[in-house]
């Protein structure tokens, strides 16, 4: 479905007047990607953003992603060339598409449609879709987004938020269930995950130093980095939790206090990183779980696209 917005139609044919638009930016076309099978859009999501994009004054068109197009669908909106392309989707096609537009494509707006939505939180501050629709069309300004890549030599991944590398991986499914009410299977996520923790630190290096031994590494981009205010690179931080006791402690640390003062995390700025481990390595880059290689390879990258959003950054430390 390609459905384009009359901004000046009503429900009894009289014309209203527009809502005011963002004045950083001209949003004369827009163009709104939705993806109806994402976990958090729903199926009249197509039609709610109409019903948004309607109050404001532009030429707005909404797309319907359709399972079997989405390549197509995606890169017919990229080369139309509009003045911002929202993104209505899971965390893995916001990403995708805003590492397809890269420095030099259109405004992306990615709105959380996923499960996570780290990106978008990290951007506008919600997780609610409609409200930060109207964040981005009233007060969006153009903002360099930096990022990182991770790369095991099969697959590359673009982050911009946060990638995590070593067994506290393992941790994120447990922690979903937990938040989506799945006691039972959290359980069973967390016994594996202690199954497999504390079983062999990885070795990695940063800037091309010698290497060190940790639990895990974090890598933090600019975005949400409370050590960081400028894209200057990201921020690393090595874990070393020995045994469970300290994990849990990090963990408590990181839900009711800074995670970097734990004694168990050293952090620095770094421009790229090597990571090295006997088995695959678990990762959680940007909120999805993957499995690496037993090498990865991560570099820093100073401007990945290029996004509608308030300025400065409405989040916190979304970690």
């Amino acid at each position: 479905m390609n459905t384009t917005v009359d901004p000046t139609a009503a429900p009894n044919g009289a014309a209203v007047e527009p809502r005011a638009l963002t004045t950083h930016v001209a949003l004369g076309r827009i163009i709104l990607l939705v993806n109806p099978q994402a976990g958090g859009v729903g199926p009249n999501a197509a039609q709610e953003a109409e019903a948004i994009l309607a109050d404001y004054g532009c030429e707005a068109s909404v797309v319907a992603l359709d399972s079997g197009g989405f390549d197509g669908q995606i890169q017919a909106a990229l080369d139309a060339r509009p003045d911002v392309l929202f993104v209505l989707a899971g965390d893995g096609t916001a990403g995708t598409i805003a590492s397809r537009a890269g420095p030099d494509g259109p405004l992306i707006a990615p709105l959380p449609g996923g499960t996570m939505n780290m990106l978008p939180k990290a951007l506008y501050g919600t997780a609610d879709w409609k409200a930060a629709l109207r964040l981005a069309l009233e007060h969006g300004a153009p903002q360099c987004v930096a990022g990182g890549e991770v790369s095991d030599g099969q697959t590359s991944r673009v982050f911009y938020c946060a990638a995590i590398l070593g067994s506290p991986a393992l941790w994120a499914p447990a922690r979903e269930a937990v938040r989506d009410g799945h006691l039972k299977l959290a359980w069973m996520y967390g016994r594996r995950a202690l199954r497999r923790a504390f079983s062999g630190k990885m070795r990695f290096s940063l800037d091309g130093k010698a290497d060190r031994k940790a639990e895990a590494l974090v890598l933090i981009s600019p975005l949400i980095s409370k050590a960081m205010d400028e894209n200057t690179g990201l921020e690393a931080a090595a874990m070393n939790p020995s045994d469970a006791a300290q994990a849990f402690r990090l963990a408590a640390h990181a839900v009711f206090s800074d995670w970097r003062q734990d004694p168990a995390v050293t952090t620095k700025a770094i421009q790229r990183a090597t990571v090295h481990a006997r088995s695959r390595i678990p990762a959680v880059i940007d909120g999805e779980p993957i499995l690496l290689s037993h090498e990865a390879r991560v570099k820093f990258i100073r401007n990945a696209f290029q996004a509608l959003a308030p300025a400065p950054s409405a989040s916190g430390d979304a970690v």
